[in-house]
């Protein structure tokens, strides 16, 4: 298998010039790694681009996101989010902070841990995320239009494999 593209792909204009210049040397991981980190600061442009057209950061969404599909009554603690993310607690302070000025989250004391808060949903919030939710759907749809549904299943199990084998698990801690 070839790692040409269609014409005008930047990745395989990097690569016919290294095989040029250092023919000996094996390139073909830039075939793979240069696209999925091109795509990944595409995709990053255009999801940051779609969430500030409903007001709204990725870091928002994530939490929103997040306390959504915790179930009702959509709460967590924060030690909740720092286990799942990459963030720090000064990090994910801020976020909540900025949230709550939005009336987006509040924050509510845990009853079980008085030295804990919970991280709860706002009806605000609620009515937020399920209203871009869809929305956002519809973008990583768009996204990966050129793509059919066999392709897509396809490179899911492919990445999440790769993903697999550099420690990802289903907590989100990798090595």
């Amino acid at each position: 298998m070839s790692d040409a593209a269609a014409p005008g792909d930047a990745v395989e204009a990097v690569l016919e010039e290294w095989r040029r210049e250092c023919p000996a040397l094996d390139f073909s991981p830039i075939s793979v790694v240069g696209r999925i980190m091109r795509l990944s600061r595409l995709w990053d442009k255009a999801i940051k681009d779609f969430l500030a057209e409903h007001g709204l950061e990725p870091g928002e969404f994530d939490i929103l996101s997040t306390l959504r599909r915790s179930g009702a009554p959509y709460e967590l603690t924060a030690k909740t989010f720092l286990k799942s993310s990459l963030v720090t607690t000064g990090a994910i302070t801020l976020r909540v902070d900025r949230m709550a000025a939005k009336d987006l989250v509040t924050r509510v004391p845990d009853a079980a841990d008085r030295r804990s808060v919970r991280i709860r949903l706002t009806p605000h919030g609620l009515e937020t995320i399920d209203r871009v939710l869809p929305l956002h759907l519809a973008n990583e749809a768009r996204l990966l239009d050129s793509l059919g549904a066999d392709e897509r299943r396809h490179l899911a199990g492919t990445l999440a494999a790769v993903l697999e084998s550099h420690g990802d698990t289903p907590t989100g801690t990798a090595r």
